[in-house]
């Protein structure tokens, strides 16, 4: 083989391998040539100078189409988080016009509801007028007292005969006691004539038994012996026989 053919695979050798290299370090494009053997040596001088002057070449077109990918995607994000934050924003606003429309409804309802109550409060009282007042009941009388003695035993019985309207005066009725009892409510007569009949006097006035049921007053005791029944029912003989016991000076 001829020396030149032989040096001139040698440089084609050395530029193939700086053809790979820069290839190599461009990472994407591989430079392709022909070596044709017996070229001379000016022209793969020329090539190998060529090669030797090629620099890595970066992707621009392959970068500017991701960028602008991403920037669509990163703006259609943006646009989708905008999107939700106002329908979150309407659905918020929408819940609190309903809520404050609601309550609205509620306190209006409950106002209208204290206005009839109110209404009908004054309707019932309108119908119904206030009752009067009742008057003052009457104060019971005191309960008169009288002392368990012969002062008090007349006295009594002239209250009661007032109210029966039965005639007698305190003397009157003093005298004639005396005269029949001398004031013992128990005394009684067994021998005159009403005591040999078998109906003796009884009592501060000495009222036989027939006489006294006759004469009784009603509201006294039914005892001939009780000091104030006796003097009551005695006084009512009297008054029927003679107008009143005051009339009265003997046995009667």
């Amino acid at each position: 083989m001829p020396q030149h053919a032989i040096s001139g695979l040698n440089r084609l050798t050395r530029t193939h391998k700086l053809s790979a290299a820069g290839v190599a370090t461009a990472g994407a494009a591989a430079l392709v040539f022909a070596l044709v053997p017996g070229a001379d040596a000016g022209q793969g001088q020329a090539r190998a100078t060529t090669i030797e002057n090629v620099k890595p070449v970066a992707f621009s077109a392959v970068d500017t189409a991701a960028k602008t990918q991403q920037a669509t995607i990163a703006k259609q994000a943006a646009e989708s988080t905008a999107q939700g934050k106002a329908e979150a924003a309407a659905k918020q606003a929408a819940a609190a016009k309903a809520a404050k429309a609601k309550a609205a409804a509620k306190a209006k309802a409950e106002q209208e509801r204290k206005a009839q109550q109110t209404a009908s409060r004054s309707a019932v009282r309108t119908a119904i007028p206030a009752a009067a007042p009742k008057p003052a009941a009457a104060p019971k009388p005191a309960v008169k007292t009288y002392p368990n003695n012969l002062d008090g035993w007349i006295r009594q019985s002239l209250d009661v005969m007032a109210k029966k309207g039965i005639p007698g005066s305190y003397n009157g009725l003093y005298r004639n006691i005396i005269r029949e009892s001398s004031g013992n409510p128990m005394a009684i007569n067994l021998w005159d004539i009403n005591a040999q009949n078998g109906i003796p006097s009884k009592g501060l006035l000495q009222v036989i038994d027939p006489t006294f049921k006759q004469y009784h007053v009603a509201g006294t005791s039914w005892n001939i012996y009780d000091p104030v029944a006796n003097i009551t029912a005695a006084c009512n003989y009297a008054a029927a026989k003679y107008g009143s016991m005051d009339n009265v000076n003997s046995a009667y």
